[in-house]
């Protein structure tokens, strides 16, 4: 098979060209056109558009956001042929097909940015090397930008590798994981049903360079929540009695939100990151919007913090007079790995040399929305597995100064090489 180490500078390139010009969740049309081009160039069946993402599951998807989206592209050269094949949904599927028997493996790798301004810092990398945002308040803080790198160069291996492989194999480059909340369309379009296995990992998080977690736990349930109460507004002065008071109502949510009594079972969390209210000083607020979010470390745990959260939010309202409304703006579930791809983990790891493999539980320690699609592959009877490939940071992801090392992507293109040779090799 073709060494990965053929495949060095591409990744590099490729990472410092996304980092340049990061976008955000659903606007990501620019990137998708790119990542559509490599992999027709390497020989791949493309999917987009309503083929890999079910618009009746988009979570999170503002219209404006996608419009600016698509003027960027616009103003990078996409073509209006290709944005039409996009159908308004960015995010696209490679796949290829041996031609001979073999299971389907998916893959999946993310694509989109943090709202973050990047530092323009001198010992920064990025900008002592050129490679700095262009993009004012987007910023690739958390490795998205390395992943899609990855995704590509593993593209481009197996399709180099592909005489010595069965099966076929699905690479899935996911928008919109910040706020988890674009596999969920993804999964709803069925695209992964037909997989027998499903990996995908992450950069960094809390795994060094030249560490592996193949097992990591703590991927928390999770609920990102609009919550808008509508009032009426009056003069505060004239006829305060009129007026439906709706700051009140969310204000009122907000302290009683974080006193939720915490679950006996398992970890929780709440947070209210967000509320907007009010017209004027004298004027009764009609409008006030609050976006929060639940967590649990298990399902049930989160549907406790959920309905809990739904109770409150519907008596504030009622007790202030007002109407409200609750949209649901992303999710993700936890994840448990399935033994046999471990297995396979360890054994792809251990060959990479250098490289330690961490067998004891990492907490992860957060929410990651490819757990929707792992779980979508074993509800169809597939086998799911998420691993980390550590990477010395500067700085903690979603911050200014985040980084990572790029020689680490080298190792991680080697074990996903010899995870995919041992599936379909």
């Amino acid at each position: 098979m073709t060494c990965t180490s053929a495949y060095h500078d591409q990744l590099i390139e490729v990472r410092r060209h996304l980092h340049t010009m990061p976008e955000e969740g659903w606007s990501e049309f620019t990137t998708t056109a790119f990542v559509i081009g490599k992999l027709r160039e390497y020989g791949y069946e493309v999917l987009t558009g309503t083929k890999v993402i079910n618009p009746d599951n988009c979570l999170g998807r503002n219209p404006k956001v996608v419009e600016a989206g698509l003027a960027y592209a616009r103003a990078n050269g996409v073509s209006e042929e290709l944005l039409a094949e996009m159908e308004g949904y960015t995010g696209c599927v490679g796949v290829l097909d041996t031609g001979r028997p073999g299971p389907t493996l998916a893959v999946r790798f993310d694509i989109d940015c943090v709202p973050v301004t990047e530092s323009t810092e001198g010992d920064h990398l990025p900008a002592k090397e050129g490679f700095v945002s262009t993009r004012p308040g987007l910023m690739h803080a958390c490795g998205h930008d390395a992943h899609t790198s990855t995704g590509l160069a593993v593209a481009h291996w197996f399709a180099d590798n592909k005489d010595q492989m069965k099966g076929r194999i699905k690479i899935l480059f996911q928008p919109a994981e910040e706020g988890v909340r674009g596999a969920a369309g993804m999964a709803a379009s069925g695209v992964v049903d037909d997989a027998d296995f499903f990996l995908s990992s992450h950069i960094a998080m809390m795994c060094k360079s030249g560490e592996m977690s193949i097992n990591p736990y703590g991927f928390l349930c999770t609920t990102k929540l609009d919550v808008t109460y509508t009032g009426r507004p009056a003069h505060a002065g004239v006829e305060p009695n009129a007026g439906r008071n709706a700051m009140a109502a969310a204000c009122n949510a907000f302290v009683q939100l974080l006193g939720i009594a915490r679950h006996g079972s398992g970890m929780t969390r709440i947070n209210v990151g967000q509320l907007n209210a009010g017209e004027g000083r004298n004027v009764i607020p009609s409008k006030a919007v609050m976006k929060m979010e639940v967590r649990g470390e298990t399902g049930e745990i989160n549907q406790y913090m959920y309905d809990s959260a739904v109770a409150i939010i519907k008596g504030c309202a009622l007790a202030q007079g007002c109407e409200y409304t609750i949209e649901k703006m992303g999710e993700a579930v936890d994840l448990t790995n399935d033994p046999e791809l471990v297995a396979v983990l360890k054994d792809a790891g251990e060959a990479v040399p250098g490289l330690k493999v961490c067998e004891e539980p990492m907490n992860f320690g957060g929410s990651e929305d490819a757990t929707i699609l792992a779980r979508r592959v074993q509800a169809h009877g597939g086998k799911a597995a998420f691993f980390v490939l550590g990477s010395d940071r500067p700085s903690g992801h979603h911050t200014a100064r985040f980084d990572i090392q790029e020689k680490d992507l080298d190792t991680g293109l080697a074990v996903w090489a010899n995870v995919i040779g041992r599936i379909l090799g």
